[in-house]
Order: C-alpha cells, then sequence, then structure tokens
C-alpha cells in the first residue's frame, strides 16, 4: 500500500501480516481523489474519516494538505498501527481516536468539511 499524492507521495504503508482490516486499495484511492482534486483545495479542510482500518485514506488526506484528519477506529490494533504510522510517516495533522463510530458522532462537537466512511 502506498499514498498516491501530496508530500509523501510514493510512500510505503505497510500493515502487518494478519492485520484485521483490508486496505482500500491504491487504485480506489486513486480514483477518490482524482475526484476530490477537481472539487475542493485540501489545505485547511477539517476531514473526518469514520473506521480508519489501516489509515490509508487519512493518510492520503493528510499528505495532500488537510489541515486536520480524524481517524476514527474501534479495534485496538488498528488504532495502535495509524497512530504509529502517522508518527513515522511526519503527520502531525492525524488525530488518532480509539472509539466506536457511532458513539464518537453522539459527542463529536467538531464540524467537518468532509467525511469519509
Amino acid at each position: 500500500m502506498r499514498i498516491i499524492g501530496g508530500k509523501l507521495k510514493g510512500k510505503a504503508v505497510n500493515p502487518p501480516a494478519g492485520y484485521k482490516a483490508r486496505p482500500t486499495t491504491d487504485f480506489a484511492r486513486e480514483g477518490l481523489f482524482n475526484v476530490l482534486d477537481n472539487e475542493y483545495e485540501f489545505e485547511d479542510l477539517k476531514v473526518l474519516d469514520l473506521f480508519g482500518g489501516t489509515g490509508a485514506v487519512a493518510f492520503e488526506f493528510a499528505s495532500r494538505g488537510a489541515a486536520k484528519v480524524w481517524s476514527v477506529e474501534m479495534a485496538r490494533e488498528n488504532a495502535s498501527f495509524i497512530k504509529t504510522e502517522a508518527k513515522r510517516l511526519g503527520l502531525d495533522n492525524v488525530i488518532m481516536v480509539r472509539d466506536n463510530v457511532f458513539d464518537f458522532l453522539e459527542i463529536c462537537h467538531e464540524k467537518f468539511d468532509i467525511v469519509f466512511a
């Protein structure tokens, strides 16, 4: 798995063997971000990535300059991986939230420009 665009374009993100989430494929992310690139300037955007999984989508938004990206993931191992990888990649704009998505949505008062689920 690799980051498709932005300042970290081409950087690999490799979950460990046996990881219990499937990443959004490079092909699917490339298509998604081709569409989003035509609609948004990523700088200053607040993005919410629900069901973070591997963090691939959150890392992509962060690499492209989103101001803040919240990644919500309930599984402890997955949340730990996302947090560790964000730190390794130097993505200070990724905020890892380990919580049930539906519980988080009930208590969150932040307003987001893009929500990915």
